[in-house]
């Protein structure tokens, strides 16, 4: 129990990556164990495409970032306008230079995707963090619409993706953030 505890509080979004590449093996045995997390009526709906060409996440990074600021440009008063100079930074890659992003996908229609996929997204991070590899799930990065890059993921249009995250040796693991106590709303006894 205590192994599983220290894992939780070890766990970190990583931004800076060292420039090493992880092995395709070591990303599909993370990927297996993302499997093992539970879905509603176990159906298993996540989907996975493995990006581990930093060429191809730079385009994809620009593609977000090209469709987050038409939406920021149509729409001023959008959440999105704290992350607007980032965006028109021409520098800036939304996936952190990471050497691998893995997309995390389920279908379009089903109710219950985006919490399964995101349950398997929390073990993939655990089972990162466990190998001493850092992970983020990267929201600015979820908005590639262009079809040609979107059939180079295999990402076809009955699914949606749910969650785009980083993945690789971390430059350093921050300390981790103080966190708020659980506000209960009730306790039926």
């Amino acid at each position: 129990m205590d192994d599983v505890l220290n894992l939780f509080r070890k766990r970190r979004s990583i931004r800076r990556y060292l420039d090493r590449d992880v092995p395709a093996g070591v990303v599909r045995e993370i990927l297996r164990e993302s499997c093992l997390a539970p879905s509603a009526m176990n159906r298993q709906p996540w989907r996975f495409s493995v990006v581990a060409n930093r060429p191809a996440i730079r385009r994809l990074s620009d593609e977000s970032k090209k469709n987050l600021l038409a939406e920021l440009e149509a729409n001023p008063a959008s959440p999105l306008d704290r992350y607007g100079d980032l965006l028109r930074n021409p520098a800036f890659n939304v996936f952190y230079d990471a050497p691998c992003v893995v997309y995390v996908c389920g279908p379009r229609e089903m109710k219950s995707v985006q919490a399964d996929c995101a349950l398997a997204v929390s073990y993939f991070m655990l089972a990162a963090a466990a190998r001493g590899l850092g992970t983020c799930w990267v929201a600015l990065g979820a908005d590639v619409r262009d079809p040609a890059l979107l059939a180079q993921l295999g990402i076809t249009p009955e699914l949606r993706i749910v969650a785009p995250v980083t993945l690789g040796y971390p430059e350093s693991v921050p300390e981790p953030p103080a966190r708020s106590e659980p506000v209960i709303l009730g306790f039926l006894r």
